[in-house]
């Protein structure tokens, strides 16, 4: 029921949006004055008022829908014209990705988002990699679409194409706004917001680079020890002693992000596995410590990676305190695109309910899925995680 009113009240505000930019559109776009407009509209026929407001509600739709397939486009294109190389190119639940030479297309999700383009920076110098460009390209296509579609608007007499033309140009700038004006949505910077911070901050440049380059390997099969070891482990630290940066802002998504990875390096180092789930343990125990400064999706997938890490290492009643129904359905909500999650269920299933076999139901679920996931690195990383813990003389 609460999925059916969830729904009922997202198409009722996206109904009354689109009446409301339709009205915004005819008094600016027009001479007509708002009493004029609710005169006409009170003086309208019903049917007449409902077939027009039908296809409003309509044309918002897919005014959103190609408006967001032209900003991932956006930024796919100037990526491309600064040297960047294609990754993945998501809209909604569905990524186009290119592997061994052919495009296919897998499913994949991240809440608060309409779509992503993912590419990967040219080689070279940090300083001499471009990012304005690359950030300011979905911004751009949906302006220059808006134009287009109001240069449209004076050249059509068809009424209802006008509508739509309004409504599509309408939305197209409320998209360049939301995303070009610099902002922090639910902890995560918008375009603008990467373009000022990524040209003053180095280091969140630097972040930036390897994040994008790490996801590139990771969605072509690579694990995060086979991957530059200087991408987490900086030159002269013991791996042993591995520790998160003082000066760590944990409401920056980008730089938290790189550390988040640093510690999947450190669970797939193939050694004493049991002396890497401490060590890991330890650290996510540091990063979920400031849980209020986490953007929500962070703090949910520290919450999971530490429920995983308190049952690998014996910590059950941590683990049951962690095991909330907001978590479980946030696991629930991403097991079938992201493996970790279905490697914590494994491990709920393993050593909270000590039901053997629904862990190997999970596990071999999860081998037999491999390649439908998009993440293959992960898969394999999390798949090995299961197998080593399973070797291990140790178990929690």
């Amino acid at each position: 029921m609460k999925k059916v009113l969830k729904y009922v009240g997202a198409f009722v505000l996206s109904a009354l949006g689109g009446f409301a930019l339709a009205v915004a559109g005819v008094l600016i776009f027009t001479d007509m004055t708002l009493d004029e407009y609710i005169g006409k509209f009170l003086s309208t026929d019903l049917m007449e008022f409902v077939g027009v407001a039908l296809f409003s509600i309509a044309s918002f739709f897919v005014s959103i829908f190609i408006q967001i397939i032209l900003h991932e486009g956006g930024h796919l294109v100037c990526g491309l014209a600064t040297g960047y190389k294609f990754v993945s190119f998501r809209i909604f639940n569905f990524t186009l990705i290119r592997l061994d030479g052919k495009f296919c297309i897998k499913k994949f999700k991240i809440a608060g988002t309409g779509g992503q383009c993912l590419l990967t920076p040219p080689q070279g110098a940090l300083e001499n990699i471009p990012t304005a460009l690359y950030n300011a390209g979905g911004v751009l296509a949906n302006i220059i679409a808006s134009c287009i579609a109001f240069v449209f608007i004076s050249c059509s007499t068809a009424a209802l194409l006008k509508v739509f033309l309004l409504l599509f140009g309408l939305t197209g700038l409320f998209l360049a706004l939301i995303n070009g004006i610099p902002m922090k949505v639910n902890g995560i910077g918008n375009d603008g917001h990467n373009m000022l911070s990524l040209g003053k901050n180095p280091k969140a440049k630097g972040a930036m680079v390897t994040q994008l380059r790490a996801n590139a390997l990771i969605v072509e099969g690579l694990t995060p020890v086979q991957m530059p070891k200087e991408w987490f482990i900086a030159e002269g630290e013991d791996e042993n002693r591995i520790s998160l940066p003082e000066d760590l802002d944990y409401s920056d998504a980008i730089s938290l992000t790189v550390e988040l990875m640093k510690i999947s390096y450190l669970m797939d180092l193939r050694d004493d596995i049991n002396m890497r789930m401490e060590q890991a343990h330890n650290l996510l125990e540091q990063v979920y410590s400031h849980k209020e400064e986490l953007m929500g999706l962070i703090a949910n997938e520290t919450a999971s990676e530490l429920l995983f890490t308190s049952l690998a290492t014996g910590r059950r009643e941590l683990a049951q305190q962690l095991y909330t129904d907001e978590l479980k359905r946030y696991i629930d909500t991403y097991k079938s695109v992201m493996s970790s999650k279905e490697r914590s269920l494994w491990a709920v299933a393993y050593y909270l309910d000590d039901n053997k076999e629904e862990a190997d139901k999970i596990y071999n679920s999860m081998i037999m899925r491999c390649n439908d996931f998009l993440m293959q690195g992960e898969v394999k990383m999390d798949i090995k995680l299961i197998e080593r813990l399973l070797e291990s003389p140790h178990r929690a």
